[in-house]
């Protein structure tokens, strides 16, 4: 089978390809990645020298590009991850989140219908997408594949938008399709600026561990080789057409969530815990900052048999353990050098 994954230099991107790529060498798989700011294809350094993965440099927005693609590499199955994906950044710059998020997936959906026209049987596209596009919840309840839409970002708008495309694409012109909506995702490879690997680099190098607001927002934490695997799950044994929730199960708020890696990067470094602590900083909340999050994750785990591996504890001292033993991964993200060796590397591979 020929897979293209999209954003596959990116965080969640990179650890599916990781996990699936050597897991199954009779599949082709093609990285379709703009490499942007926060995609890295040294995460993938391992799968260079293998003969079923390949990276194309490419915008999903750019129709002529992405053509190309279907037409060279024929995909069965489109994983599509890429997308602008932080809050802070789309409210700041709204516009790129709708060109790449609503604009790049409405050209990923249209260039799956022309090439596979007339031939469907087999054909898949996977649509990744976020629970943020339900909303913020209240002290209790949590979010279905029922519940009703209510985004309160740039950023989650634009994914409730590319949703709802993906459905009409199904519903209209019989493209078949299988949507997720995750909860919140950290672990190995992530981008700083995020709040996991934010904090614990921060921690390392005992700089202000800034916390929005009073840090009692929620969210439910899971670890990304986790996310993958559901994904995977859905892709072999899901029905076409639905929706299913991914969530760890571990609903943590901000505060503790930095009390948590203060703790552990004290307990795997000489770091003083109460030093670290000392560093933990409120600062203005951001405009409509969602309260709770929480995912009800039974269809999946009723219909699929999939559980998450990792609890917050053990995920946690995973990821932690990963920032502290890649010290040179992180030095380059921060220092840009990345990006030259991108330029370097795949600056004459970029579809004009």
């Amino acid at each position: 089978m020929n897979i293209v994954v999209t954003g596959g230099a990116g965080f969640i991107g990179a650890n599916f390809l990781n996990l699936l790529v050597p897991r199954h060498p009779e599949h082709r798989f093609v990285n379709v990645d703009k490499l942007t700011y926060a995609a890295n294809p040294k995460s993938l350094a391992a799968l260079e020298q293998g003969d079923n993965y390949v990276l194309e440099r490419v915008d999903i927005a750019d129709a002529d590009a992405v053509d190309r693609v279907f037409e060279e590499h024929a995909p069965d199955l489109v994983v599509h991850f890429a997308a602008e994906s932080h809050v802070d950044r789309s409210i700041l710059g709204p516009g790129e989140f709708v060109r790449t998020n609503v604009e790049g997936t409405f050209t990923l959906l249209e260039a799956c219908r022309r090439h596979w026209a007339g031939k469907m049987d087999g054909k898949l596209f996977h649509h990744v997408s976020t629970d943020e596009v339900y909303g913020s919840l209240g002290a209790t309840g949590m979010f279905t594949e029922e519940t009703r839409y209510d985004p309160s970002s740039p950023y989650s708008a634009s994914k409730a938008a590319s949703d709802h495309l993906v459905r009409a694409w199904g519903r209209t012109y019989g493209l078949p399709f299988k949507l997720t909506n995750c909860s919140n995702n950290y672990g190995p490879l992530q981008f700083p600026e995020k709040l996991i690997p934010l904090m614990i680099l921060n921690a390392l190098e005992r700089k202000k561990l800034p916390i929005y607001g009073t840090g009692e927002n929620v969210r439910d934490w899971l670890y990304v080789t986790d996310h993958c695997e559901a994904i995977w799950a859905v892709i072999q044994r899901g029905a076409t057409g639905e929706t299913y929730n991914i969530g760890g199960h571990n609903e943590v708020m901000n505060l503790d969530v930095v009390d948590r890696i203060c703790q552990l990067v004290a307990e795997q470094t000489e770091a003083s815990h109460e030093e670290l602590l000392g560093l933990k900083e409120f600062v203005k909340d951001r405009p409509g900052h969602d309260m709770r999050y929480a995912i009800d994750a039974s269809k999946i785990e009723k219909e699929l048999g999939w559980t998450p591996s990792e609890t917050f504890e053990t995920g946690m001292r995973k990821t932690v353990r990963w920032y502290l033993d890649h010290a040179d991964w992180v030095r380059d993200v921060r220092s840009g050098a990345y990006k030259d060796w991108i330029e370097a590397n795949y600056g004459d591979r970029e579809d004009s």
